[in-house]
Protein backbone atom coordinates (compact mmCIF):
# COMPACT_ATOMS: atom_id res chain seq x y z
CA UNK A 1 0.00 0.00 0.00
CA UNK A 2 1.25 3.49 -0.86
CA UNK A 3 1.84 6.22 1.71
CA UNK A 4 -1.10 8.50 2.49
CA UNK A 5 -0.52 12.09 1.31
CA UNK A 6 -0.71 14.48 4.24
CA UNK A 7 -0.02 18.14 4.92
CA UNK A 8 -0.50 20.80 7.56
CA UNK A 9 -0.09 24.56 7.76
CA UNK A 10 -0.83 27.63 9.86
CA UNK A 11 -1.87 31.09 8.71
CA UNK A 12 -4.25 33.77 10.04
CA UNK A 13 -6.31 33.36 6.84
CA UNK A 14 -7.69 29.89 6.11
CA UNK A 15 -7.37 30.47 2.36
CA UNK A 16 -3.60 30.80 2.68
CA UNK A 17 -3.31 27.78 4.97
CA UNK A 18 -5.37 25.75 2.50
CA UNK A 19 -3.16 26.85 -0.38
CA UNK A 20 -0.05 25.71 1.48
CA UNK A 21 -1.64 22.37 2.31
CA UNK A 22 -2.85 21.79 -1.25
CA UNK A 23 0.59 22.53 -2.66
CA UNK A 24 2.13 19.93 -0.35
CA UNK A 25 -0.51 17.32 -1.14
CA UNK A 26 -0.31 17.71 -4.91
CA UNK A 27 3.48 17.48 -4.80
CA UNK A 28 3.27 14.26 -2.78
CA UNK A 29 0.64 12.69 -5.04
CA UNK A 30 3.07 13.10 -7.94
CA UNK A 31 5.69 11.02 -6.11
CA UNK A 32 5.77 7.26 -6.70
CA UNK A 33 5.77 6.30 -3.00
CA UNK A 34 2.49 8.17 -2.32
CA UNK A 35 -1.05 7.29 -3.36
CA UNK A 36 -1.96 9.37 -6.42
CA UNK A 37 -5.78 9.22 -6.22
CA UNK A 38 -6.96 8.64 -2.62
CA UNK A 39 -10.70 8.85 -1.96
CA UNK A 40 -11.03 9.63 1.77
CA UNK A 41 -9.93 12.88 3.42
CA UNK A 42 -9.44 13.29 7.19
CA UNK A 43 -9.58 17.00 7.96
CA UNK A 44 -8.85 18.64 11.32
CA UNK A 45 -8.94 22.39 11.92
CA UNK A 46 -8.38 24.55 14.97
CA UNK A 47 -11.30 26.51 16.34
CA UNK A 48 -9.89 29.69 14.74
CA UNK A 49 -11.30 28.42 11.42
CA UNK A 50 -14.50 26.89 12.80
CA UNK A 51 -16.83 29.64 11.56
CA UNK A 52 -15.43 29.22 8.05
CA UNK A 53 -15.73 25.42 8.03
CA UNK A 54 -18.18 25.30 5.10
CA UNK A 55 -16.19 27.39 2.60
CA UNK A 56 -12.97 25.70 3.70
CA UNK A 57 -14.37 22.22 3.04
CA UNK A 58 -15.92 23.31 -0.24
CA UNK A 59 -12.60 24.77 -1.41
CA UNK A 60 -10.59 21.69 -0.52
CA UNK A 61 -13.14 19.38 -2.16
CA UNK A 62 -13.07 21.43 -5.35
CA UNK A 63 -9.28 21.34 -5.48
CA UNK A 64 -9.09 17.59 -4.75
CA UNK A 65 -11.64 16.03 -7.12
CA UNK A 66 -10.51 12.44 -6.48
CA UNK A 67 -11.49 12.77 -2.80
CA UNK A 68 -15.17 11.77 -2.60
CA UNK A 69 -15.52 11.46 1.17
CA UNK A 70 -14.58 13.69 4.08
CA UNK A 71 -14.47 13.27 7.84
CA UNK A 72 -12.98 15.30 10.68
CA UNK A 73 -13.67 17.90 13.33
CA UNK A 74 -12.41 20.89 15.30
CA UNK A 75 -9.79 20.97 18.07
CA UNK A 76 -7.99 23.59 20.12
CA UNK A 77 -4.95 22.28 18.29
CA UNK A 78 -4.15 20.05 15.32
CA UNK A 79 -1.32 17.62 14.74
CA UNK A 80 1.07 16.65 11.99
CA UNK A 81 4.12 14.41 11.97
CA UNK A 82 6.39 15.91 14.62
CA UNK A 83 4.39 19.15 14.71
CA UNK A 84 1.73 20.58 17.02
CA UNK A 85 -0.33 23.66 16.21
CA UNK A 86 -1.81 24.50 19.60
CA UNK A 87 -4.03 27.56 20.07
CA UNK A 88 -3.22 29.00 16.65
CA UNK A 89 -5.06 29.03 13.29
CA UNK A 90 -4.11 25.83 11.48
CA UNK A 91 -5.37 22.77 9.62
CA UNK A 92 -4.10 19.24 9.11
CA UNK A 93 -5.26 16.97 6.29
CA UNK A 94 -4.48 13.36 5.37
CA UNK A 95 -5.79 11.58 2.27
CA UNK A 96 -6.35 7.90 3.01
CA UNK A 97 -5.79 5.36 0.26
CA UNK A 98 -8.46 2.93 1.48
CA UNK A 99 -10.46 0.73 -0.93
CA UNK A 100 -13.87 2.26 -1.62
CA UNK A 101 -15.75 -0.85 -0.53
CA UNK A 102 -13.88 -1.01 2.79
CA UNK A 103 -15.08 2.21 4.41
CA UNK A 104 -18.18 4.32 4.89
CA UNK A 105 -18.61 7.86 6.22
CA UNK A 106 -21.46 8.05 8.73
CA UNK A 107 -23.26 10.78 10.66
CA UNK A 108 -26.68 11.63 12.01
CA UNK A 109 -27.81 12.12 8.40
CA UNK A 110 -26.42 8.74 7.37
CA UNK A 111 -26.29 6.58 10.51
CA UNK A 112 -24.12 3.51 10.83
CA UNK A 113 -26.30 0.44 11.11
CA UNK A 114 -25.51 -3.20 11.71
CA UNK A 115 -24.35 -4.37 8.28
CA UNK A 116 -23.98 -0.76 7.13
CA UNK A 117 -24.28 -0.10 3.41
CA UNK A 118 -22.01 2.02 1.26
CA UNK A 119 -24.09 4.21 -1.05
CA UNK A 120 -24.11 2.63 -4.48
CA UNK A 121 -22.20 -0.45 -3.28
CA UNK A 122 -22.62 -3.72 -1.42
CA UNK A 123 -22.96 -4.10 2.30
CA UNK A 124 -20.02 -3.05 4.43
CA UNK A 125 -19.64 -5.13 7.59
CA UNK A 126 -18.10 -2.51 9.88
CA UNK A 127 -15.13 -3.96 11.72
CA UNK A 128 -14.03 -0.81 13.54
CA UNK A 129 -14.71 2.92 13.30
CA UNK A 130 -13.08 6.32 13.63
CA UNK A 131 -15.49 8.45 15.67
CA UNK A 132 -15.78 12.21 16.21
CA UNK A 133 -18.19 13.30 18.93
CA UNK A 134 -19.77 16.50 20.17
CA UNK A 135 -19.11 16.76 23.89
CA UNK A 136 -22.50 18.37 24.50
CA UNK A 137 -24.29 15.25 23.28
CA UNK A 138 -26.45 13.77 26.09
CA UNK A 139 -25.44 10.32 27.35
CA UNK A 140 -22.29 10.35 25.22
CA UNK A 141 -20.64 7.42 27.03
CA UNK A 142 -23.72 5.27 26.44
CA UNK A 143 -23.88 6.29 22.77
CA UNK A 144 -20.26 5.26 22.26
CA UNK A 145 -20.90 1.88 23.84
CA UNK A 146 -23.90 1.39 21.55
CA UNK A 147 -21.89 2.50 18.52
CA UNK A 148 -19.15 -0.01 19.36
CA UNK A 149 -21.75 -2.77 19.25
CA UNK A 150 -22.38 -1.92 15.59
CA UNK A 151 -18.83 -3.02 14.73
CA UNK A 152 -17.55 -6.58 14.60
CA UNK A 153 -14.50 -5.84 16.76
CA UNK A 154 -16.27 -3.56 19.24
CA UNK A 155 -13.37 -1.13 18.86
CA UNK A 156 -13.71 2.60 18.22
CA UNK A 157 -10.98 5.22 18.08
CA UNK A 158 -11.28 8.98 17.88
CA UNK A 159 -11.94 12.07 19.95
CA UNK A 160 -14.38 14.69 21.18
CA UNK A 161 -14.55 18.07 19.44
CA UNK A 162 -12.69 20.79 21.36
CA UNK A 163 -13.66 24.36 20.55
CA UNK A 164 -14.03 27.66 22.38
CA UNK A 165 -16.66 28.63 19.86
CA UNK A 166 -18.45 26.64 17.22
CA UNK A 167 -18.32 22.84 17.40
CA UNK A 168 -18.26 21.45 13.88
CA UNK A 169 -17.79 18.02 12.34
CA UNK A 170 -16.97 17.15 8.75
CA UNK A 171 -19.00 14.23 7.43
CA UNK A 172 -19.57 14.21 3.71
CA UNK A 173 -20.04 11.39 1.18
CA UNK A 174 -20.32 12.09 -2.54
CA UNK A 175 -22.27 9.08 -3.81
CA UNK A 176 -24.02 8.35 -7.07
CA UNK A 177 -27.11 10.20 -5.83
CA UNK A 178 -25.19 13.34 -4.89
CA UNK A 179 -23.39 14.59 -1.82
CA UNK A 180 -24.73 13.62 1.61
CA UNK A 181 -23.76 15.63 4.66
CA UNK A 182 -21.14 18.34 4.91
CA UNK A 183 -20.42 20.39 8.03
CA UNK A 184 -22.57 19.16 10.92
CA UNK A 185 -22.94 19.75 14.64
CA UNK A 186 -24.01 17.50 17.49
CA UNK A 187 -23.96 13.74 17.91
CA UNK A 188 -21.46 11.34 16.39
CA UNK A 189 -19.85 11.11 12.97
CA UNK A 190 -16.85 9.39 11.48
CA UNK A 191 -15.71 6.55 9.24
CA UNK A 192 -16.49 2.85 9.56
CA UNK A 193 -13.81 0.51 8.21
CA UNK A 194 -14.10 -3.06 6.95
CA UNK A 195 -12.02 -5.98 8.18
CA UNK A 196 -9.60 -5.69 5.27
CA UNK A 197 -8.34 -2.31 6.49
CA UNK A 198 -5.28 -3.14 8.60
CA UNK A 199 -5.37 -0.99 11.74
CA UNK A 200 -3.28 -1.07 14.93
CA UNK A 201 -4.37 1.12 17.85
CA UNK A 202 -3.07 1.83 21.34
CA UNK A 203 -4.01 4.06 24.30
CA UNK A 204 -1.37 5.98 26.26
CA UNK A 205 -2.09 7.33 29.73
CA UNK A 206 -1.04 10.74 31.01
CA UNK A 207 -1.48 10.20 34.75
CA UNK A 208 0.27 8.05 37.32
CA UNK A 209 -1.37 6.41 40.35
CA UNK A 210 -0.26 7.80 43.71
CA UNK A 211 -2.02 5.16 45.79
CA UNK A 212 -3.17 1.58 45.66
CA UNK A 213 -6.00 0.47 43.41
CA UNK A 214 -8.99 -0.22 45.66
CA UNK A 215 -12.46 -1.64 45.14
CA UNK A 216 -15.49 0.62 45.44
CA UNK A 217 -17.58 -1.07 48.11
CA UNK A 218 -20.27 1.60 48.52
CA UNK A 219 -21.41 4.20 46.03
CA UNK A 220 -24.36 6.32 44.98
CA UNK A 221 -24.61 7.87 41.51
CA UNK A 222 -21.30 9.73 41.09
CA UNK A 223 -20.42 9.66 44.80
CA UNK A 224 -17.83 7.15 46.03
CA UNK A 225 -18.63 6.44 49.68
CA UNK A 226 -16.34 3.54 50.58
CA UNK A 227 -13.14 2.02 49.18
CA UNK A 228 -12.26 -1.45 50.48
CA UNK A 229 -14.75 -0.78 53.28
CA UNK A 230 -13.12 2.51 54.35
CA UNK A 231 -14.62 5.99 53.92
CA UNK A 232 -13.49 7.25 50.52
CA UNK A 233 -12.67 10.76 51.76
CA UNK A 234 -10.43 9.34 54.49
CA UNK A 235 -8.61 7.23 51.88
CA UNK A 236 -8.11 10.27 49.65
CA UNK A 237 -6.79 12.49 52.44
CA UNK A 238 -4.58 9.72 53.75
CA UNK A 239 -3.12 9.13 50.29
CA UNK A 240 -2.31 12.83 49.98
CA UNK A 241 -1.04 13.12 53.54
CA UNK A 242 -3.29 16.10 54.34
CA UNK A 243 -6.09 16.92 56.78
CA UNK A 244 -9.15 19.13 56.41
CA UNK A 245 -9.04 19.89 60.11
CA UNK A 246 -5.39 20.90 60.35
CA UNK A 247 -5.02 22.99 57.16
CA UNK A 248 -8.13 23.16 55.03
CA UNK A 249 -6.65 25.32 52.26
CA UNK A 250 -3.58 23.11 51.82
CA UNK A 251 -5.79 20.04 51.75
CA UNK A 252 -8.07 21.54 49.09
CA UNK A 253 -5.09 22.54 46.94
CA UNK A 254 -3.82 18.97 47.08
CA UNK A 255 -7.26 17.59 46.17
CA UNK A 256 -7.57 19.97 43.21
CA UNK A 257 -4.31 18.56 41.81
CA UNK A 258 -5.61 14.99 42.17
CA UNK A 259 -7.70 12.89 39.81
CA UNK A 260 -9.28 9.44 40.00
CA UNK A 261 -8.51 6.50 37.73
CA UNK A 262 -11.53 4.21 37.31
CA UNK A 263 -11.53 0.65 35.98
CA UNK A 264 -14.37 -1.80 35.54
CA UNK A 265 -14.52 -4.79 37.85
CA UNK A 266 -13.52 -7.18 35.05
CA UNK A 267 -10.72 -5.02 33.61
CA UNK A 268 -7.31 -6.73 33.38
CA UNK A 269 -4.65 -5.67 35.87
CA UNK A 270 -2.04 -3.18 34.58
CA UNK A 271 0.95 -4.87 32.97
CA UNK A 272 3.41 -2.27 34.24
CA UNK A 273 3.80 -1.48 37.92
CA UNK A 274 3.08 2.11 38.87
CA UNK A 275 1.13 2.76 35.66
CA UNK A 276 -2.48 2.55 34.59
CA UNK A 277 -3.67 0.00 32.07
CA UNK A 278 -5.42 0.95 28.84
CA UNK A 279 -8.85 0.33 30.40
CA UNK A 280 -8.46 3.01 33.08
CA UNK A 281 -10.50 6.20 32.63
CA UNK A 282 -9.20 9.26 34.45
CA UNK A 283 -11.93 11.48 35.90
CA UNK A 284 -11.97 14.76 37.82
CA UNK A 285 -12.84 14.99 41.50
CA UNK A 286 -15.78 17.41 41.47
CA UNK A 287 -16.62 17.58 45.18
CA UNK A 288 -16.17 16.29 48.72
CA UNK A 289 -19.03 15.14 50.94
CA UNK A 290 -17.66 15.74 54.43
CA UNK A 291 -20.83 14.55 56.14
CA UNK A 292 -20.84 11.16 54.44
CA UNK A 293 -17.04 11.07 53.99
CA UNK A 294 -17.49 10.62 50.24
CA UNK A 295 -15.71 11.77 47.09
CA UNK A 296 -17.73 12.92 44.08
CA UNK A 297 -16.38 12.17 40.58
CA UNK A 298 -17.27 13.37 37.10
CA UNK A 299 -18.76 9.96 36.24
CA UNK A 300 -21.33 7.61 37.65
CA UNK A 301 -19.72 4.85 39.69
CA UNK A 302 -20.87 1.45 40.84
CA UNK A 303 -19.96 -1.05 43.53
CA UNK A 304 -17.25 -3.39 42.26
CA UNK A 305 -15.42 -0.86 40.14
CA UNK A 306 -11.80 -0.19 41.02
CA UNK A 307 -10.32 3.22 41.78
CA UNK A 308 -6.86 4.63 42.28
CA UNK A 309 -6.16 8.28 42.97
CA UNK A 310 -3.65 9.77 40.56
CA UNK A 311 -1.90 12.90 39.37
CA UNK A 312 -0.60 14.13 36.04
CA UNK A 313 3.01 13.07 35.57
CA UNK A 314 5.10 14.20 32.61
CA UNK A 315 7.80 11.54 33.00
CA UNK A 316 5.23 8.75 33.22
CA UNK A 317 3.33 10.17 30.22
CA UNK A 318 6.50 10.30 28.10
CA UNK A 319 7.48 6.75 29.05
CA UNK A 320 4.02 5.40 28.31
CA UNK A 321 3.91 7.15 24.94
CA UNK A 322 7.23 5.56 24.00
CA UNK A 323 5.87 2.21 25.17
CA UNK A 324 2.81 2.23 22.89
CA UNK A 325 4.87 3.37 19.90
CA UNK A 326 7.29 0.51 20.54
CA UNK A 327 4.41 -1.96 20.77
CA UNK A 328 3.03 -0.75 17.44
CA UNK A 329 6.41 -1.07 15.74
CA UNK A 330 6.90 -4.56 17.11
CA UNK A 331 3.46 -5.65 15.96
CA UNK A 332 4.08 -4.38 12.44
CA UNK A 333 7.56 -5.85 12.08
CA UNK A 334 7.94 -8.77 14.52
CA UNK A 335 11.49 -9.91 15.09
CA UNK A 336 10.53 -13.32 16.44
CA UNK A 337 9.70 -16.30 14.29
CA UNK A 338 6.06 -17.28 14.05
CA UNK A 339 5.12 -20.42 16.02
CA UNK A 340 3.52 -23.33 14.21
CA UNK A 341 0.01 -22.61 12.98
CA UNK A 342 0.09 -18.85 13.64
CA UNK A 343 0.63 -16.12 11.09
CA UNK A 344 -0.45 -12.55 10.51
CA UNK A 345 -4.21 -12.61 9.96
CA UNK A 346 -4.65 -15.93 11.75
CA UNK A 347 -3.66 -18.23 8.89
CA UNK A 348 -1.20 -21.11 9.03
CA UNK A 349 2.52 -20.49 8.70
CA UNK A 350 5.30 -23.00 8.15
CA UNK A 351 7.56 -23.73 11.07
CA UNK A 352 10.33 -21.15 11.32
CA UNK A 353 8.79 -18.69 8.86
CA UNK A 354 8.90 -15.07 9.96
CA UNK A 355 5.68 -13.02 10.00
CA UNK A 356 5.47 -10.70 6.98
CA UNK A 357 6.58 -7.16 7.80
CA UNK A 358 4.04 -4.36 7.50
CA UNK A 359 4.72 -0.66 7.36
CA UNK A 360 2.82 2.41 8.42
CA UNK A 361 1.01 4.11 5.54
CA UNK A 362 -0.66 6.73 7.74
CA UNK A 363 -1.42 7.48 11.38
CA UNK A 364 -4.13 9.27 13.35
CA UNK A 365 -3.38 10.62 16.83
CA UNK A 366 -5.91 12.12 19.22
CA UNK A 367 -4.37 13.71 22.30
CA UNK A 368 -6.11 15.36 25.24
CA UNK A 369 -6.07 19.15 25.16
CA UNK A 370 -4.71 18.94 28.72
CA UNK A 371 -1.57 17.32 27.29
CA UNK A 372 -1.05 20.02 24.65
CA UNK A 373 1.31 22.95 24.69
CA UNK A 374 4.06 22.92 27.36
CA UNK A 375 2.93 19.80 29.25
CA UNK A 376 5.57 17.57 27.62
CA UNK A 377 8.33 20.12 28.14
CA UNK A 378 8.13 22.33 25.07
CA UNK A 379 6.43 23.02 21.76
CA UNK A 380 6.02 19.93 19.57
CA UNK A 381 7.51 17.73 22.31
CA UNK A 382 4.73 15.13 22.35
CA UNK A 383 4.67 14.70 18.57
CA UNK A 384 8.47 14.64 18.41
CA UNK A 385 8.35 11.59 20.68
CA UNK A 386 5.94 9.90 18.29
CA UNK A 387 8.05 10.82 15.28
CA UNK A 388 11.25 9.57 16.89
CA UNK A 389 9.57 6.26 17.72
CA UNK A 390 7.60 5.66 14.50
CA UNK A 391 9.74 7.50 11.96
CA UNK A 392 8.76 9.99 9.28
CA UNK A 393 5.26 8.67 8.62
CA UNK A 394 2.13 10.55 7.47
CA UNK A 395 0.16 11.65 10.54
CA UNK A 396 -2.85 13.78 11.32
CA UNK A 397 -5.04 14.38 14.38
CA UNK A 398 -6.18 16.96 16.89
CA UNK A 399 -6.18 17.95 20.56
CA UNK A 400 -9.52 16.77 21.90
CA UNK A 401 -11.69 17.41 24.94
CA UNK A 402 -11.99 13.66 25.42
CA UNK A 403 -10.48 10.64 23.71
CA UNK A 404 -12.30 7.58 22.39
CA UNK A 405 -10.90 4.05 22.42
CA UNK A 406 -12.74 0.72 22.34
CA UNK A 407 -16.19 1.66 23.68
CA UNK A 408 -14.96 4.11 26.32
CA UNK A 409 -14.50 7.84 26.75
CA UNK A 410 -11.11 8.78 28.21
CA UNK A 411 -9.36 11.87 29.55
CA UNK A 412 -5.69 12.95 29.72
CA UNK A 413 -4.79 10.18 27.27
CA UNK A 414 -3.56 9.83 23.71
CA UNK A 415 -5.04 7.39 21.18
CA UNK A 416 -2.63 6.44 18.40
CA UNK A 417 -3.94 4.43 15.44
CA UNK A 418 -1.94 3.46 12.37
CA UNK A 419 -3.00 2.22 8.95
CA UNK A 420 -0.68 -0.59 7.93
CA UNK A 421 0.15 -2.18 4.61
CA UNK A 422 2.54 -4.77 3.29
CA UNK A 423 6.11 -3.52 3.11
CA UNK A 424 6.49 -5.53 -0.09
CA UNK A 425 3.86 -3.35 -1.79
CA UNK A 426 5.66 -0.08 -1.06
Amino acid sequence: MKLFPNAHATHPQWQMAAALVLAQLKAQMAMPQYAHAPRLGLLYITDHYAHDAEPLLHHLAAQLPTVNDWSGTVGVGVLGNGVEYFDEPALSLMLCNVPALQYRVFSGLAPLQHGATQAGGPDLAAHTALVHADGHTPDLAELLAEMAQRTASGYLFGGVTASRGRSAQFACHAGSEGAVGGVLSGGLSGVAFGAQVDLVSRVTQGCQPIGAQLVITEARDNLVLCLDGRPALDVLLGTLGVSLEDDTQAALRAVRATLAGLSDADAPAPQHRGQFGADTRVRHIVGLDVGRRGVALAERVAVGMRLAFCQRNVAAARADLVRICTEIREELAPELEVPRGIAAGGGAAPVGEQAPARRICGAVYMSCSGRGGPHFGGSNAELQIVRHALGDVPLTGFFASGEIAAHRLYGYTGVLTVFAGSAADA
